[in-house]
């Protein structure tokens, strides 16, 4: 087995090489975002180990006087480990995986290393970083180091000619990129090259990424290990992370390179205080919340696990008094920024966000993180948890998790496995036509745009596809369907979430349960947790709070959207749509009472719409949920009649939803509409729905003559694309209807 120069073996699953740190004293204040600690000299009595080399004791002093430009104090010493990493990546130009906990100081490492190289006359660094608030800290901290840092990302469009320009003119010491920006084609065509042809370091940040095993794995990061092999082997590489356990460093240090040195440390928090609470429906969650966020101290994050959760929190929290907001995959950039900003000056109490607000996010003094629903392993849970307490001598991480997390993790596990049939679709396409952009793919393909987009970053990380302008092209090269792989992931992924449920019902320290999740070599109880101590929170919930969040989910009537266009290149699929939808042939905007991610009606409406649910008649508390909706409605104009999309799922619930509804306006039922063919299932792209449901629905000729002059009210059980909702409304316009308006029980999302 070949050895790094240091002496450490290549890593295996089994047994990783490692230089094993003491956890040094944090400060209690005042913390750099960097994670240098105060005045403590971790290498030694003096801070230069014996036996040192002229060069090396050099570099080492060097490095420590950079380190106090970057804090502003005199007595700041490196860590142990630190001065290791560095060392490697200046003077040896080795391959170097960190895996230290979150405040630690991954990021001195790498600013301090390539300042170090700048001065040495080498070339800037590539920083790798997965999202946009990791990289606008990075760029601060690189600042206050004085590291010329600039950055390339979705956020900052307008800047990248003047950033090319920087490059060129060789000001820059550090570029921080996304790994999505590997895949354009102009940067990857354009700048890349000559920047990898004089590059000083590459760094991977938060590498676990790069690990099928990870917790957050991104076929986007994968293409970084084949970036690495092609390299010169005197090329510095170093890859950081907080949340690797054995078998993720194994991996990461087999991409970065045979001689990998991997430096890790005892990943405990000190700080932190952990509980879990017993699972609660989500009135009783968010009522608790409402009435005890101030028993919290300082400014937090509270995550929830969909967008529609997060925005259900807010508007409670908002309801009860906190001044809060919400931060998703949805919110736009300049708005996250605005957020990050507000959150770090103490002007909310918190931010409700999902997975959006994770990685890098940094407030050294984060007062609490708090879970509305459960992460899908320990490892992620980590993560989350590691933003608070950086720089604060306690913080309080509460889990309040729910009986709908299964399900959502299930769903989320699922839809980043490619299927085979799916790349062979693609492939096929590709090979016959030449280059095709994505939308043009969707018609030639019957896979959903995320899911379309994730499965040609994956060919394209495997080398069957390359993204070029206009679209995605075939390489030639082929591609193989690893069964057996993908198989072995999604047992991974199963083993993750039962973990998640050991680690809820846990009667042993929940730190340690954590540390040793991500196989710390150093794992102790921590004394501070709810099994360790005792519970520390007050779990009472007050019947005002109780009413008041309900009041609050009891909120119904969400919008069917209008669709006004149809999916272009329908005639691929023998479809003679295209363009605009004429407002003629268009249904006005519906209402469903729900969606079945919202923390209210959405968990009843799950339960009944649930597949495994028996088809029965719609019963009266889902009947008094469709009048509230109904009686909320501002429509232009009451319907009179009402119609039904006929359901081979579930026909007895959508029958008798349209005869109750027909009964208690006062409305004409005028039936089903018929099923002309059965169609396939909604779980396809835009383009393949349409062509499914196109056609597939008529008018008896009673029902053509009683829709004729009349506003129609469309119902259905639940809405997944709006394709049938918006073919069925345009035969009832077609056949003469004045308007129609879609209904349904459920919005699915």
């Amino acid at each position: 087995m070949p050895l790094s120069d240091a002496g450490h073996r290549k890593p295996t699953e089994a047994e990783v090489s490692r230089v094993d740190m003491q956890d040094a004293q944090d400060m209690q204040g005042g913390r750099d975002a960097l994670g240098v600690p105060d005045g403590r000299d971790a290498l030694g009595d003096q801070g230069v180990p014996g036996g040192q080399s002229a060069p090396e004791s050099s570099l080492h002093a060097e490095a420590t006087r950079l380190l106090t430009h970057l804090t502003g104090r005199a007595d700041a010493q490196l860590r142990d480990g630190q001065y290791e990493a560095i060392e490697a990546l200046v003077a040896r130009r080795s391959r170097v995986l960190v895996v230290q906990r979150t405040g630690w100081g991954k990021s001195a490492v790498y600013f301090l290393a390539a300042k170090l190289m700048r001065q040495a006359g080498r070339g800037p660094s590539l920083i790798v970083s997965p999202l946009l608030a990791l990289m606008r800290d990075q760029v601060g901290a690189a600042a206050r180091a004085g590291v010329v840092a600039r950055t390339l990302n979705s956020a900052n469009a307008a800047e990248w000619d003047s950033v090319q320009e920087d490059l060129r003119a060789g000001i820059v010491d550090v570029l921080l990129v996304s790994p999505e920006r590997l895949t354009n084609p102009s940067f990857r065509d354009t700048v890349l090259p000559d920047l990898l042809a004089s590059i000083g370091m590459i760094v991977v940040d938060e590498a676990h990424c790069i690990s099928d095993w990870g917790h957050d794995f991104r076929p986007d990061y994968r293409r970084i290990g084949s970036m690495i092999r092609e390299l010169p082997a005197q090329t510095p590489v170093l890859a950081t992370t907080a949340t690797a356990n054995s078998r993720v460093v194994a991996d990461v240090a087999e991409q970065l390179g045979d001689d990998t040195l991997v430096i890790r440390g005892r990943l405990a928090r000190d700080s932190l205080r952990l509980g879990v609470s017993p699972v609660r429906p989500p009135t009783v969650r968010l009522a608790w919340l409402s009435e005890h966020l101030g028993d919290f101290w300082g400014s937090g994050i509270i995550y929830t696990l969909t967008v529609s959760a997060a925005e259900d929190t807010t508007r409670a929290l908002r309801d009860a008094g906190w001044d809060v907001a919400t931060y998703t995959g949805g919110t736009d950039p300049e708005e996250r920024e605005r957020l990050e900003q507000a959150l770090k000056d103490n002007e909310l109490k918190a931010l409700v966000a999902t997975s959006a607000l994770g990685m890098g996010f940094d407030k050294p003094d984060l007062g609490f993180v708090i879970h509305l629903g459960a992460p899908s392993s320990p490892v992620a849970y980590y993560q989350q948890v590691g933003r608070a307490g950086r720089a604060a001598a306690s913080a309080d991480v509460l889990l309040l998790p729910g009986a709908e997390d299964k399900d959502i993790w299930e769903y989320f596990a699922t839809a980043s496995m490619p299927a085979e049939e799916d790349a062979r679709g693609v492939l096929a396409a590709l090979d016959a036509e030449g280059v095709l952009s994505v939308p043009a793919l969707e018609t030639r393909v019957g896979v959903r745009r995320g899911r379309l987009e994730l499965l040609l970053k994956t060919l394209s990380v495997d080398g069957a596809v390359r993204r070029v302008r206009g679209g995605y092209e075939s390489t030639g090269a082929g591609w193989h369907y690893d069964a057996e792989r993908y198989a072995h992931v999604a047992q991974v992924r199963r083993a993750e979430a039962q973990a998640m449920l050991d680690y809820e019902s846990a009667t042993t320290c929940r730190m340690r349960f954590l540390t040793e999740a991500l196989d710390d070599p150093d794992p102790q109880d921590c004394g501070r947790c709810d099994n360790c101590d005792a519970q520390w929170w007050d779990e009472h919930v007050s019947d005002d709070s109780r009413h008041r969040a309900r009041e609050v989910l009891g909120g119904v009537g969400l919008p069917i959207e209008v669709r006004g266009q149809w999916p272009t290149g329908m005639a691929n699929l023998g479809v003679s749509l295209k363009g605009k939808i004429p407002p003629e042939e268009r249904a006005e905007e519906g209402r469903a009472i729900a969606r079945f991610t919202d923390l209210g009606a959405g968990q009843r409406l799950r339960e009944f719409l649930a597949p495994t649910a028996p088809d029965a008649p719609v019963p009266d508390d889902i009947g008094g949920l469709c009048i509230q909706t109904l009686k909320g409605w501002r429509w232009q104009q009451r319907p009179d009649c009402v119609i039904a999309v006929p359901s081979t799922r579930r026909p007895v619930t959508v029958r008798s939803l349209a005869a109750n509804l027909a009964a208690a306006g006062r409305l004409e039922d005028l039936g089903d509409l018929q099923l002309v063919r059965d169609h396939g299932g909604p779980d396809v792209n835009s383009a393949f729905r349409l062509r499914d449901v196109h056609a597939a629905y008529a008018l008896s000729p009673e029902q053509a003559e009683a829709v004729r002059g009349r506003v129609v009210l469309l119902v259905d059980d639940v809405v997944v694309s709006r394709w049938t909702m918006t073919v069925c409304a345009r035969e009832l316009r077609l056949a003469g209807a004045q308007a129609v308006l879609p209904f349904a029980l459920a919005l699915r999302g």
